[in-house]
């Protein structure tokens, strides 16, 4: 089923998600809703905030920006051809590499796309859907997009790396999302 997005604004979006355990109720529709959900809004990763539930779970699948990559563009990023994974209770352990600049957006935050600096690695402790354990290093578009959805888990938006100027310029077009004036072809629910 396709799950509703929550827009800029929303309380959810700015809350430290919970942890939760194998017991939590139907993890493995919600975590099948929010693939749909994900792959039906042309995302690489989605947050359980983004979909109106305080908890630390995140899917994102990276080689889908490989697969729509142009040929030049080819062979540039370490992870190739890309990751898809469920994250569960993530907690970063560790940063590696230098900071590097990436065109994001965030389906919560439509129509907006910025320049991000970002460490290149990320090292994170999470469980799978099967509540395994792992620490793993991940690099280039792959560590992004995790950092991107973990901050979400964070109650944090990419658009707090901008700097105050930057963010004072889009605070119409943020405005205009939060009071719903806005156009996308995906389910939203905007604050009320």
């Amino acid at each position: 089923m396709i799950l509703p997005i929550v827009a800029y604004g929303a309380d959810v979006l700015r809350k430290k998600a919970l942890d939760i355990e194998p017991e939590y109720p139907q993890l493995d529709k919600l975590i099948a809703d929010m693939w749909e959900t994900m792959y039906a809004s042309n995302g690489v990763g989605l947050a359980a905030p983004q979909v109106n539930r305080n908890i630390r779970l995140f899917v994102m699948d990276s080689a889908q920006i490989f697969e729509h990559q142009e040929e030049d563009d080819k062979g540039q990023y370490p992870d190739e051809p890309g990751v898809k994974k469920v994250f569960i209770n993530a907690h970063i352990a560790d940063f590696g590499g230098d900071d590097w600049s990436y065109n994001e957006g965030c389906l919560s935050i439509p129509k907006i796309r910025e320049d991000i600096l970002r460490p290149e690695e990320v090292t994170i402790e999470y469980l799978d859907e099967n509540f395994q354990p792992h620490t793993e290093t991940f690099n280039g578009i792959t560590a992004r997009i995790i950092q991107h959805e973990y901050d979400h888990i964070e109650g944090k938006l990419f658009i707090d790396y901008l700097k105050p100027l930057k963010k004072k310029m889009l605070q119409g077009k943020l405005n205009d999302i939060s009071k719903g004036k806005i156009k996308v072809d995906y389910k939203m629910v905007f604050p009320k």
